[in-house]
């Protein structure tokens, strides 16, 4: 059975082919536009493409029977056509509610069989205040109260590659959170006990937010506007990590203490 990963040089897509090794694929196709960077594992056969350059996709689809299909909008309809032609059995995706689901809509139009993995906030997100933790005990934020259940990347890629490598997952959506309800506050409080430090969080206005944002991201005003919009939502976690691979998803104070480097 060949197994495509598309976007393996992306955390989450890296990461998918080193659980597929570790859970004995032995036909796994890597689909990178920058080969060097991905330092793919000897034995990975690998494509050079993505998603944003449909050319690429017919090669890199031909004979693969299951795909670890990448959040890409922007082409998702000739993508999944693409994949439809190539006779692609299976499509896992990473996808969403709201902005992403577009993804999931066009992914169950293909006809394929086909799993979606809704994921929503990162614990990796929480290096949005690396710049001001290494300057300062005061962190600032516009909206410290506001929860979410952040999960590990890492735990993403362990279901994306359990789901590609065994049987009866075909038409399920599995909503994959980390094991706790966080606030902002809390997740920078929590980094303070890795670091050995009393972090304290300040809220300021969301124009404020936006300035100190983007010195370090792109799309500061974008990221203000959606934490915003979490206002007032109690999200609740899920055990489908640890119900689908046997082992607990990763807590935020376990990802902190492993990555301390990050905010020294």
């Amino acid at each position: 059975m060949k197994i495509l990963v598309t976007g393996a040089t992306g955390n989450i897509g890296r990461m998918v082919v080193d659980h597929l090794l570790a859970g004995g694929a032995d036909d796994v196709r890597a689909l990178t536009n920058n080969p060097a960077r991905a330092a793919l594992p000897a034995g990975v056969e690998i494509a050079e493409g993505y998603l944003g350059r449909v050319s690429s996709l017919p090669v890199a689809f031909e004979g693969v029977d299951r795909v670890y299909l990448a959040p890409m909008l922007e082409t998702i309809d000739e993508v999944v056509s693409l994949a439809k032609q190539a006779g692609i059995k299976h499509i896992v995706d990473l996808s969403g509610e709201a902005h992403w689901t577009p993804i999931a809509q066009a992914v169950e139009g293909s006809g394929r069989d086909w799993t979606h993995l809704f994921a929503g906030d990162f614990l990796e997100n929480a290096t949005v205040w690396a710049e001001q933790i290494r300057a300062s005990d005061e962190i600032r934020d516009p909206y410290p109260a506001v929860e979410s259940v952040p999960i590990a990347m890492d735990d993403i890629a362990r279901v994306a590659a359990k789901v590609l490598l065994s049987e009866g997952h075909s038409g399920q959506t599995y909503e994959l959170t980390g094991p706790e309800v966080l606030t902002r506050a809390d997740r920078i409080q929590q980094i303070g006990t890795a670091l050995g430090r009393t972090l304290t969080v300040r809220q300021v206005p969301p124009d404020e937010a936006v300035q100190i944002f983007a010195r370090t991201m792109n799309t500061a005003e974008w990221y203000v506007e959606i934490t915003g919009s979490m206002v007032g939502w109690h999200p609740e976690p899920t055990t489908t990590i640890a119900d689908l691979t046997g082992a607990p998803a990763t807590t935020f104070a376990q990802w902190a203490a492993a990555n301390t480097d990050r905010f020294r």
